[in-house]
């Protein structure tokens, strides 16, 4: 089955990836010209584990192509996918902006010849799909086709394996044939069982949402409790463990940490809040995770100044870790973006690496200083910040971290290490919710 994948953004280039290696033909169309000739010579825009081998492989195999075009992109395609960017509105109101989507619908419209599925990729509000549709019959009134939902529900760090082996695919639909061709496009998944739920499109576009949103809740949750734990003298490691053995609970999204980022969570909520005021409701669990998220890393900052003893002025801050997560570069609502700045502003030197995001966070933080290596990043530092626990973090020499720095203090924003083991070394430990926090003298 030819597909037509309308987005080589993360999600676009992922699906478009996966389901060539499904065996379909795939063609991903991006208006960005130096894109695409660099996806065209190899090379991927984004760090994804896998990603680049696997387009390699299915771009020799004739499965997957890159185009400008869309005429060439849509020609004989039964599936056409949008994959655009549906970020917060620039009016700052918490809106998703559905422009790109809405472009894209205008933009295929007039190519549809034969009868093709569109379906949107996009994590969109409740609705949007009724709006493609309308905008396609508005563009071409003879055409034959029908819009269907299918969000995605990939984790950055780990895309591959979440649409190759994914826990369910969440499909919505108003006609049996678009059903019968998007049955036929996830057939491969049928062989390993993979849950696959048939719905309307309005409730495959709010199961997205909703999704995205619980986990984020959890995740305040656990900040909330770590907080707490600081108060009361407690152990958040343990009690996330603890509560993670409960099967209704589940032990994922129970790590207390700086708050959550990237691309999905912080726009999610937002765009679900602002779902249910239009519809005159007040998602309150979902507010107050949004408000736990923004004061969790206020709270991170005054937990470093504490950890310094009271002031940062003047001091030098070795960051390890900038993305929002291990195992991607992405920047968009890291920890880093709100804690660092916040640092410099009040007088400290911020000397940061990450092993994938530096180009990425070079821009957007253009006030600190970069390493080459974690080692070089603490040399003369004052304290070290554990920001983001990528693999090579886990297992630091702190011996030699500790006769590099000038003082040792070691701030644990993901919980790492065990408090004791950095403490026999002669460090000032600090974590998030691991008993009471004690200023360095």
């Amino acid at each position: 089955m030819k597909i037509a994948i309308i987005g080589t953004g993360y999600v676009g280039l992922v699906s478009g990836t996966c389901f060539s290696e499904f065996g379909h033909e795939v063609v991903c169309l991006d208006k960005d010209e130096k894109k695409i000739e660099a996806l065209r010579g190899g090379k991927i825009p984004i760090y994804e584990p896998g990603l680049e081998q696997m387009v390699k492989e299915n771009v020799e195999d004739k499965r997957l192509s890159f185009t400008t075009d869309i005429k060439t992109a849509m020609e004989g395609a039964q599936a056409v996918f949008i994959a655009v960017g549906t970020p917060t509105s620039r009016r700052g109101d918490g809106y998703a902006d559905l422009s790109y989507v809405y472009a894209v619908a205008k933009e295929i419209a007039p190519h549809i010849q034969n009868y093709t599925v569109v379906v949107d990729k996009s994590t969109v509000p409740v609705g949007t799909a009724d709006e493609v549709r309308r905008i396609i019959k508005e563009e071409n009134p003879q055409a034959d086709f029908d819009v269907a939902s299918n969000p995605e529900f990939l984790r950055e760090g780990a895309a591959i394996a979440d649409f190759m082996r994914p826990d369910r695919v969440v499909i919505g639909v108003q006609d049996e044939k678009a059903k019968e061709i998007l049955r036929k496009i996830y057939k491969p998944l049928y062989l390993i069982e993979t849950p696959i739920v048939f719905t309307d499109t309005r409730t495959a576009e709010l199961i997205k949402y909703a999704s995205n949103a619980f986990l984020a809740v959890k995740i305040s949750y656990i900040n909330d409790m770590a907080n707490l734990c600081e108060a009361t003298g407690a152990d958040v490691v343990t009690l996330a463990k603890a509560m993670g053995l409960d099967n209704r609970i589940g032990k994922k999204f129970l790590h207390a940490g700086p708050g959550y980022g990237g691309s999905c969570f912080p726009k999610d909520t937002l765009a679900l809040n602002k779902t249910a005021q239009e519809h005159g409701l007040s998602l309150r669990i979902v507010e107050a995770a949004v408000e736990i998220n923004s004061a969790q890393k206020a709270k991170m900052v005054k937990k470093i100044r504490q950890a310094l003893g009271g002031s940062e002025a003047g001091k030098t801050i070795a960051v390890l870790g900038l993305a929002f997560k291990p195992e991607t570069d992405d920047m968009r609502d890291a920890a880093a973006l709100a804690i660092l700045p916040a640092l410099v502003e009040k007088g400290a030197r911020v000397i940061a690496h990450d092993p994938q995001a530096m180009e990425a966070a070079k821009p957007m933080l253009p006030e600190i200083e970069f390493a080459t290596g974690p080692y070089e990043a603490v040399t003369d530092a004052d304290a070290v910040v554990l920001m983001t626990e990528w693999n090579e973090y886990r297992a630091l020499d702190l011996d030699r971290l500790g006769e590099l720095m000038k003082q040792k203090i070691f701030i644990d924003l993901r919980n790492v290490y065990e408090p004791e083991t950095v403490r026999e070394k002669g460090f000032a430990y600090v974590g998030v919710g691991r008993g009471k926090v004690v200023s360095s003298k």
